[in-house]
């Protein structure tokens, strides 16, 4: 039987979490970390949230959430996990928990499912092969995952492959190419370094130019806050950033995104801007950093030449109702 959310079915939710999610690398639930995830997340709703029982054990949980306010929120419906019991990890399982929650997508008009990275549900998972390093989110569903073979079975589309990417940071040095790609830049006119409101001007322009809410909200706030980004600037007008430069306290560097505007680039200004942020991360005692790029994505190159290596993938995928 599937019910909809309940409070009193926490604590084994919790524990079927710590019993089969982290057997996919997914972090511990606490009672704290849960309700910060799940039911205190402004976008959790118990008719988005169900629980599978079998003579009223818990067997089974399914998350997801929706708001007009996300990206592509006005069509789709995000999921964010289905976990089920060791010997209930069946098609039959699977589908029915898929079912309910594309119920109530499409009662709420929402016209296809989502396994994105812009579900604000972040849901922490392990670093393989580090003492519990952690990355903060997971970008989809992990490939190696049975939910992952069961949503393509499922009629879910692969739209791409994220390459989550590790570096630890104590032996990170700017290599004398890119010091001489940053003479070159300089000699042009370019400067990449922390922002500075006394010297650099055009932030907001900047980020409207990338179309990208979420960098907008963050890099602006930042920025306003006088929390450290790095920046590429052209005569004193912020093109490009990367960051924020914020040392979280499980020793990770926080990495939100890079950009630098289409008018400016050919300038080698993004891997001066990603080589200056680790530079940065390292200058406060940061142990490491961990990201995601797409596969098929070009700064991938800049990741790699920095250190960085692929240590996980996971898969975005989406469904359209018909």
């Amino acid at each position: 039987m599937i019910v909809s959310w309940d409070q009193q079915y926490r604590q084994a939710v919790i524990d079927l979490w710590n019993e089969e999610a982290v057997k996919d690398g997914y972090k511990e639930l606490t009672e704290e970390t849960f309700e910060r995830i799940f039911t205190a997340s402004p976008y959790f709703d118990r008719e988005n949230t169900f629980v599978l029982l079998d003579q009223n054990e818990v067997k089974g949980f399914a998350c997801s959430c929706t708001g007009d306010d996300l990206p592509l929120g006005e069509v789709a419906g995000y999921i964010t996990c289905i976990v089920l019991a060791d010997s209930f990890q069946t098609d039959h399982h699977y589908q029915g928990m898929l079912d309910v929650l594309e119920r109530r997508f499409q009662q709420l008009g929402k016209k296809q499912g989502e396994v994105l990275f812009f579900n604000p549900m972040l849901l922490p998972w392990y670093i393989p092969g580090t003492p519990k390093h952690e990355h903060n989110n997971a970008p989809g569903v992990p490939i190696e995952s049975k939910m992952y073979a069961f949503l393509l079975q499922a009629g879910y589309v692969e739209r791409a492959k994220e390459c989550a990417m590790y570096l630890k940071l104590d032996g990170f040095a700017i290599p004398e190419d890119v010091r001489a790609k940053e003479h070159k830049a300089a000699a042009e006119g370019y400067t990449v370094e922390l922002f500075d409101k006394e010297k650099h001007n055009g932030v907001n322009e900047m980020l409207n130019g990338f179309n990208n809410l979420l960098w907008q909200r963050e890099i602006g706030q930042c920025t306003a806050e006088g929390v450290p980004v790095v920046i590429a600037a052209y005569k004193g007008k912020v093109i490009g950033f990367a960051g924020p430069v914020i040392r979280q306290d499980n020793g990770r560097g926080y990495f939100a995104g890079i950009g630098v505007l289409p008018e400016h680039e050919g300038h080698g200004l993004g891997s001066l801007l990603f080589f200056k942020l680790c530079e940065a991360f390292r200058s406060i005692g940061t142990a490491y950093m961990s990201l995601y790029t797409g596969s098929t994505n070009p700064a991938i190159r800049i990741y790699e030449k920095a250190g960085f290596t692929t240590v996980k993938q996971f898969s975005v995928m989406r469904r359209e109702f018909v």
